[in-house]
């Protein structure tokens, strides 16, 4: 009796429990949906553009009710995702806007790929050919924000702030080790001598090959980075490598005046008489409100259409490139008479190849009908690179991460795992081959050569949607190819990409290739609405989202691990999982 009643009582708390943190949730959501009025906003005179350059930068902007309602029902801060078309938008629609003066970077640390961050940085420097001045002001400037607020005409640091500049570290994370110690052996095929992102698996540091690809972007990334700062500065790169080898993040403030890196340093209070020394009745317009304000776009029959591929191919992630979804939008876009030409936004390293291929099929069907640009965010590698290269051209940035052709199978052999496990298997078989490529025994000398063919045609498929797509041989691919990864700037180079530039860069190349004069731009996949998008959360992968806001940066490593975990067929993937430092 004593237990019934103790299970009962810790049942009807359980109830209770439950039932709080569901009217919590509520409260949360209603508060949400109440933030989230679409009521166009108007500028004022003399108002000037803030951006908070906070959170997590994003290829794409989208209401994320669901994480919103539970950072406002739990009193949790709540994540900040800036999605980069948005930024990019805005500061346009700021240009030339006559009401808006000028633009406040109010610092933070924004993360974001080096390709995004240097199309804002394109972005500021295109804004400030309209005569409008640009502040920026920051307590701290990490590495890539000091780049982005470099531009700045006033550059403003926090008398005890600190400012890091030190040059880029690429770190990998192997796991062969762990892996020995559970009994397990990932068993590899792949073709590639650059083909690394099995390495992880099967080494415990990088190969000869590997360590010289990385080596090679990652001096490139550092390079563009000095030769924007140097630029908008005044500052000799050799002077700026002086300054990182000295660890300039623990120097005096001082130092960072004397050097030139700031010019001022004021407290954030003192922003203000800086900001009316350019203009003395300014009013500010925050980010939110200015995505608000009409973009004044002029109707036009003729449409450019920008379709987004954002994320892994068919890595069986919600936020990622679902191969058969994306296939369809690209046939809607294909049979809508008013869009006269696409622009394909690829920020993806690559996945699975059999997705990648269905991609290819759909984009060069429309192609057959419509002008296709291409352009490449922060990675458009392996699989991502395959979804690309039947293009009219290719836009990359500098700094963005492609090439990569290659692709690799990998099955774990447990055999180990299960002795320490006690674990044995017996059973019976109709066929020679019924009980292939079990994850319970080695391969077979027969298996291993069936399932390295099968890699090989992957291989030779893809070099030859390359070599099509880009007007060469297979052995003028294949010479650039065996995986290698290259920058936008080495890429352009050897021809894997026509033009260095940013979106705005390939929707004028495509405007020009459908020979267009007035346009107006749509994008694809279309928006959710927010109560669309409140519903979709509510069914998607709760655990996730509850983790990636407990582990912060460090969910990178868990969402790696369940990657590999949900890959299927062979793979055209790059070793993107690389931590810039």
């Amino acid at each position: 009796m004593k237990q019934f009643l103790k299970f009962t009582l810790a049942t009807i708390v359980g109830v209770i429990i439950v039932s709080i943190m569901g009217t919590l949730l509520m409260f949360g959501i209603a508060g949400a949906i109440s933030t989230s009025s679409d009521k166009p906003v108007k500028t004022e005179p003399n108002s000037v553009y803030q951006i908070n350059l906070s959170g997590q930068l994003v290829d794409r902007s989208q209401d994320d009710p669901f994480t919103s309602a539970m950072a406002k029902a739990f009193g949790q801060p709540e994540i900040n995702a800036m999605g980069l078309d948005d930024i990019l938008s805005n500061i346009e629609k700021a240009k030339n806007d006559s009401n808006i003066v000028g633009i406040y970077l109010k610092g933070g640390i924004l993360s974001g790929g080096f390709a995004s961050i240097k199309e804002i940085r394109d972005a500021l420097l295109d804004f400030k050919t309209s005569g409008k001045f640009i502040v920026a002001y920051a307590d701290t400037y990490a590495q890539t924000n000091y780049y982005l607020a470099s531009v700045a005409d006033k550059l403003l640091l926090n008398p005890s702030g600190m400012l890091e500049l030190k040059g880029l570290a690429a770190e990998l994370m192997f796991f062969k080790n762990t892996l020995e110690k559970l009994g397990i052996e990932m068993q590899v095929v792949r073709v590639g001598t650059f083909k690394s992102a099995v390495e992880p698996f099967i080494n415990t540091g990088m190969s000869d090959a590997n360590r010289l690809q990385i080596n090679a972007y990652v001096s490139s990334i550092w390079n563009t980075m000095l030769d924007g700062i140097a630029a908008s500065r005044n500052i000799p790169t050799d002077q700026l490598n002086a300054y990182a080898d000295e660890m300039m993040l623990f120097q005096s403030p001082e130092k960072y005046k004397t050097s030139n890196l700031v010019d001022s340093l004021v407290y954030v209070d003192e922003v203000d008489s800086i900001l009316k020394s350019f203009r003395k009745d300014y009013k500010v317009i925050k980010h939110k409100a200015m995505n608000k304000v009409p973009d004044n776009q002029k109707f036009s029959k003729d449409k450019i259409a920008v379709i987004y591929a954002v994320g892994d191919i068919d890595g069986n992630s919600t936020d990622g490139i679902i191969s058969e979804k994306l296939v369809e939008t690209i046939d809607k876009v294909a049979k809508s008479k008013e869009v006269k030409a696409v622009v394909f936004r690829v920020s993806s390293p690559g996945g699975s190849a059999y997705g990648s291929e269905q991609i290819w099929r759909a984009l060069s069907n429309l192609k057959k009908d419509k002008p296709l640009i291409v352009s490449m965010g922060d990675y458009a590698a392996s699989g991502g690179y395959y979804i690309a290269c039947m293009a009219d051209s290719i836009v990359a940035q500098p700094n963005t991460i492609t090439g990569s052709i290659g692709i690799f199978g990998l099955i774990p052999n447990i055999e180990g795992l299960n002795k320490k496990l006690g674990l044995s298997y017996d059973g019976v078989k109709t066929n020679k081959m019924s009980d292939a490529i079990s994850v319970n025994r080695p391969f077979t000398a027969e298996e291993k050569l069936l399932m390295q063919n099968y890699i090989n045609n992957g291989y030779e498929l893809f070099v030859k949607r390359c070599a099509e797509g880009r007007a060469k041989t297979t052995d003028e691919i294949k010479a650039i190819a065996e995986g290698r990864v290259w920058t936008g700037e080495d890429a352009l180079k050897i021809g894997l990409v026509d033009a260095l530039g940013g979106l705005d860069d390939a929707i004028a190349m495509a405007a020009g290739k459908a020979k267009l004069d007035e346009y107006q731009i749509r994008t694809y996949p279309e928006k959710e609405d927010f109560a669309t998008k409140l519903m979709k959360a509510l069914n998607e992968d709760v655990e996730s989202k509850i983790l990636k806001s407990r582990l912060g940066e460090q969910y990178y490593i868990l969402k790696h691990l369940k990657q590999f975990e949900n890959m299927n067929g062979i793979q055209a993937r790059m070793p993107y999982d690389i931590i810039f430092r």
